[in-house]
């Protein structure tokens, strides 16, 4: 599930630690690692399994936001014919974490590395995540290699998964390889990325699919109090992303003819869903023409500006009920997952989330016609609830964090008034709903007399804002 990433822009404020430490007791996330965990990772770093394969010729380079030090994902792209090869290589968890070794067991119980503003709450132990096991430019790395062949339309044709000893070149960003991609200075392969990658989110419109390209939040100060800015993805994440859906796809179809594997899967969304998506485009000024799909008419927003900013962040309920779904010896009844219009898996980010350790044996095994190991057998059917439980801990962390930063945006400011629009009603009490403001990207809930008006733009009186309850009421105005 796509994820709101909030910052700020200078250190984070004594008014908002307390509450981040309050939503980190009440959620029950972990603090430090224990000794024992710590321990097994210093030892793992030095005592790999490390592959016969040696593939340190390829030229791979990571590219990441700057400070980034776990990096899952290593790429290269060659042309082919009239068509391309991409090697993409993984971070090899597998090669330092035993199952059931003190690393194993408390990596199940995080499930995936959580993110807030002032901190960063790892799934693995630094020594690993961001030393020995991620694919910095400093020396050879164990990696699940993934070789995918594709056509010059951009579909998959092929697919190998190996594991292999690789060597990335360079720790890259994305500003800095946009800017050599615009200025025409970009090696072939990042050049390349540009191609596949323009040619998948083609082929993903086509087929229907969605990919929010979910801008960053940023808190900033000025002046005039608490402002919230939207950092706009660039081009080229979106392209690098698109190497990491190929790669989910490619594995759903190894292992759905494989016939076991453990799919990250979406039910279609309710009508319903799309009138409140409707409405809080209309809060937001954004026509939404009739007939235009969701995939159309997200593909038509642009994260720069900033009410488009804010209605893709609204859209991320497209993604409200992902599951994942483990099968052995038949394939699942609906396999699909309805955001992307394809069969996907989890297989790119082992370091920050645990279900992709096990799909990437899987993946290992399928591709060499071999057996699945039996820890992975015996142990997949827990993780869907063991994912499912991380999953739901994240989305409350994230969305506390941002209750909490949209409640210290309008703090000083209860009594003014505000135009928005009515995005939701309770079905039980037509008095209550949420509305969402026109001139701040913001939802909160409201109260009125009489049953609010769906859709409708109103005026709005703030009542409530409270950081440390990360509340924001409104009442509608007389």
């Amino acid at each position: 599930m796509p994820l709101q990433r909030v910052h700020f822009a200078e250190d984070v404020p004594e008014v908002f630690r307390a509450s981040l430490q309050d939503i980190r007791r009440e959620l029950e996330v972990p603090a430090e690692f224990p000794d024992e965990v710590v321990a097994a990772a210093l030892h793992a770093a030095k005592n790999p399994r490390l592959p016969e394969l040696d593939r340190t010729d390829l030229e791979f380079v990571t590219i990441d936001p700057p400070d980034s030090m776990d990096l899952d994902q290593a790429l290269h792209i060659e042309r082919t014919g009239d068509g391309y090869t991409v090697h993409y290589a993984i971070a090899d968890v597998a090669a330092f974490v035993q199952p059931g070794d003190p690393i194993d067991l408390e990596a199940r119980r995080r499930g995936e590395t959580l993110y807030a503003p002032d901190k960063r709450t790892p799934l693995h132990p630094p020594e690993l995540s961001e030393g020995a096991a991620s694919l910095l430019p400093d020396g050879v790395r164990p990696a699940l290699l993934w070789t995918i062949t594709v056509d010059a339309t951009g579909e998959g044709t092929g697919v190998t998964c190996e594991r292999a000893l690789v060597k990335s070149r360079a720790k890259l960003n994305y500003a800095g390889v946009q800017k050599d991609l615009d200025a025409g200075n970009a090696s072939e392969s990042l050049q390349l990325l540009r191609e596949v990658g323009k040619l998948r989110e083609q082929r993903e419109l086509e087929r229907g699919g969605v990919n929010l390209p979910i801008p960053d939040q940023e808190v900033v100060t000025s002046n005039h109090g608490w402002g919230l800015e939207f950092r706009a993805p660039l081009p080229v994440e979106g392209w690098n992303a698109q190497i990491s859906l190929l790669t989910g796809m490619a594995a759903a179809e190894l292992m759905m003819k494989g016939k076991i594997g453990i799919l990250r899967t979406l039910p279609e969304s309710h009508d319903s869903l799309r009138h409140k998506l409707e409405h809080t485009a209309k809060a937001l000024g954004i026509t939404w023409p009739d007939g235009t799909s969701y995939a159309q008419f997200i593909h038509g927003l642009e994260p720069k500006v900033p009410a488009h900013a804010a209605m893709l962040a609204a859209c991320t309920v497209l993604f409200r009920g992902a599951g994942y779904s483990a099968f052995a010896g038949s394939v699942p009844e609906r396999p699909e997952h309805a955001a992307m219009k394809a069969e996907y898996a989890h297989v790119t980010a082992p370091l920050r989330r645990l279900v992709d350790r096990w799909t990437g044996e899987i993946c290992v095994a399928l591709s060499a016609g071999t057996e699945v190991p039996a820890w992975v057998r015996e142990s997949m059917d827990e993780i869907p609830k063991t994912m499912d439980e991380a999953d739901r801990r994240a989305n409350a962390y994230e969305r506390s964090i941002v209750s909490m930063v949209e409640a210290g945006l309008v703090a000083d400011r209860i009594g003014t008034e505000f135009d928005g629009v009515i995005t939701d009603v309770d079905e039980r009490d037509t008095t209550r709903g949420i509305v969402a403001l026109s001139t701040v990207a913001i939802e909160g809930r409201v109260t009125g007399t009489a049953p609010l008006p769906l859709g409708q733009a109103i005026r709005v009186k703030l009542v409530e804002a409270d950081i440390a309850k990360r509340t924001v009421a409104f009442e509608l105005a007389p």
